[in-house]
């Protein structure tokens, strides 16, 4: 079995036995597969573990104090999230990065003044209008008001196509694993599960084309519309698309924020020209573009329950859905990107059970 387990650091993933298991041997299999010592972990069910900033707030998270309760009897199964967190510092393997530069060549004027880094604004979109898919639109929008009041913010990937005119439609919205707070949206990015994405995509001849986030109630408040973590977030989005219309902006922004940093401004690593000055600190409307906005209506439906929520996706939803579509054809009953990528989550065995349902025209499928 796999728990994903998310940090501070992100997600990562620990392989157990079973669901059996006591809460005080995950612990020691974190030790072992993450580094991370037992006497350091709090665990608990709750992500607002996460937001914890005392040891006093961590005593409160008692779901998972008892190191001999079973995983299984707090309903952990295959997949499940949990949240961790721990004393001290850790190393995370990255990725190996090739340094390059330019020491020991020679350069003329006309080089360094190619070099020079200006900043400006950019007059024209990279693409001509952006149309949403109204079900997907309308079911990111439905649980950001209804379900969060606005009150945190909530992001998703958006999949869809790019015509050759640089019209980009947008047909679902993924929403990876997060957490959010009046200020701050983190995205805790599981690579296993973008990876189903990205497939499912491929066989829909779509590819991830953006992301989508809120902002909250208290926005109204604040004198910025983009703070400096959501300009890093598109940078680094931006950078790993390979989309060629996406331009990155590489090596230039700092990337440490410290308390106290003005929200609103984007620090970099050295001097950029913006108008005739050379400043270190960049007003981040500058990197704002206008883009027309339209919607559509896509083959994709929108009706199965959304993935990495608050409430968690089971085999009784998977039923539910079936059921509630039993009078369309098979295609039109599974044309849902959430039901998809549920399926490739749980396995080949659900898939094989749906099959066989399908073939029997029952669907005995329970939770």
């Amino acid at each position: 079995m796999l728990i994903r387990i998310c940090s501070r650091d992100g997600l990562e993933r620990v392989t157990i036995d079973n669901a059996h298991i006591t809460v005080s041997h995950l612990k020691t299999l974190i030790q072992s597969q993450l580094q991370i010592p037992v006497q350091n972990q709090t665990l608990s069910t709750n992500q607002n573990l996460l937001l914890a900033k005392t040891p006093s707030d961590l005593q409160k998270f008692t779901n998972m104090s008892n190191p001999n309760t079973p995983l299984s009897s707090l309903n952990i199964s295959h997949g499940s999230i949990l949240f961790l967190s721990y004393e001290g510092e850790r190393s995370i393997k990255g990725p190996a990065v090739q340094p390059s530069g330019s020491f020991g060549s020679k350069m003329t004027m006309d080089d360094l003044i190619a070099k020079q880094m200006r900043v400006s604004r950019q007059e024209t979109p990279h693409c001509d209008s952006v149309s949403f898919d109204r079900d997907c639109a309308d079911v990111f929008q439905h649980y950001v008001n209804e379900t969060l009041a606005f009150a945190v913010k909530r992001g998703g990937f958006m999949y869809g196509t790019v015509s050759e005119d640089k019209k980009v439609k947008v047909d679902f919205i993924y929403e990876s694993p997060q957490q959010g707070t009046e200020d701050v949206l983190f995205v805790l990015r599981d690579t296993e599960e973008e990876k189903m994405v990205d497939a499912i995509a491929a066989g829909l001849g779509m590819k991830k084309v953006g992301f989508i986030f809120t902002q909250t109630i208290m926005q109204n408040k604040k004198d910025y519309t983009l703070s400096k973590r959501e300009v890093l977030r598109a940078v680094e989005y931006h950078a790993e698309s390979g989309m060629e219309e996406w331009v990155t902006a590489e090596g230039w922004f700092e990337s440490e924020i410290k308390e106290g940093d003005d929200p609103k401004l984007s620090k970099m690593k050295k001097d950029v020209v913006v108008g005739v000055k050379d400043i270190k600190e960049v007003d981040n409307d500058f990197f704002l573009v206008v883009v027309k906005i339209l919607d559509h209506q896509g083959l994709l439906s929108s009706t199965f329950p959304i993935e990495n929520r608050i409430t968690q996706v089971t085999m009784r939803a998977l039923k539910n859905h079936l059921d509630r579509a039993q009078s369309l054809p098979l295609v039109k009953r599974i044309s849902d990107f959430h039901l998809l990528l549920f399926l490739a989550r749980e396995g080949p065995q659900v898939s094989m059970r749906l099959q066989k349902g399908y073939m029997q025209q029952q669907f005995d499928i329970v939770p």
